[in-house]
């Protein structure tokens, strides 16, 4: 139970010229840990805006957020900050890679401020090659393809060793067989790790080989259930 994530009656909303808009609307879903999800729903449904819930990104507007039995939206700046760099692995459909950097400094970039037990270089060359692209280690995100940058993006995401992948869209910028080798990579970390992974898709294939597939419209969960076992 240490690793679940339980989202209690989720609801967040926005407000502008007056008007309140909810993005979520009492949402209540919880993850076992160790997990393959996939969810899925049509633009503006609030598939992304629960992901940055889950991720301590934002806060809900109401209901609370645990993570085994810890409310992790009370936590301070600096405890959120904490809490995400040991349990929280990002992947976003941008990139955002730094473009200064090579792709080895970009894996290494969230452990620049911090003190870790082990090598980082030798973390991040490992990671690196697990994703393929040992022979990239010192090219620039521009001399990358938009596979390869995102492989990069990955490794910098499992860099820590995340309890929780985060995943927000990530081959909505490639092409079928490029997104298909991206979710391969996800899904051999998953089993390989043992790091659950939160995988939000507008493709239905790909969701269709998760786990469990969770399906939203209007900021509120209408289905529940289970993928194919990958």
């Amino acid at each position: 139970m240490k690793h679940t994530i339980e989202c209690k009656s989720i609801t967040k909303t926005f407000e502008g010229d007056g008007v309140k808009t909810y993005a979520l609307h009492n949402v209540s879903v919880k993850f076992a840990e160790g997990e393959f999800v996939a969810i899925v729903g049509p633009s503006g449904s609030g598939k992304s805006t629960l992901l940055s819930l889950i991720g301590t990104l934002d806060r809900p507007t109401e209901g609370e957020i645990l993570y085994g039995s810890q409310p992790i939206q009370n936590l301070n700046h600096k405890q959120l900050a904490d809490f995400r760099f040991e349990n929280i692995g990002f992947i976003f459909q941008q990139f955002h890679l730094l473009p200064t950097l090579t792709a080895l400094e970009n894996v290494m970039a969230p452990l620049f401020p911090r003190q870790v037990s082990y090598d980082k270089r030798k973390r991040a060359e490992e990671l690196l090659e697990q994703v393929g692209l040992k022979q990239k280690m010192n090219a620039l995100p521009s001399q990358l393809s938009g596979g390869q940058q995102q492989r990069v993006a990955i490794a910098r995401a499992l860099v820590h060793e995340p309890r929780w992948l985060l995943a927000d869209e990530p081959t909505g910028n490639l092409d079928s067989e490029t997104g298909e080798l991206i979710f391969n990579l996800l899904a051999t970390f998953n089993k390989e790790k043992g790091c659950g992974v939160i995988f939000v898709t507008h493709d239905p294939n790909l969701a269709a080989k998760a786990n469990r597939v969770i399906e939203m419209k209007d900021g509120k969960i209408v289905s529940d259930r289970a993928g194919v076992h990958l």
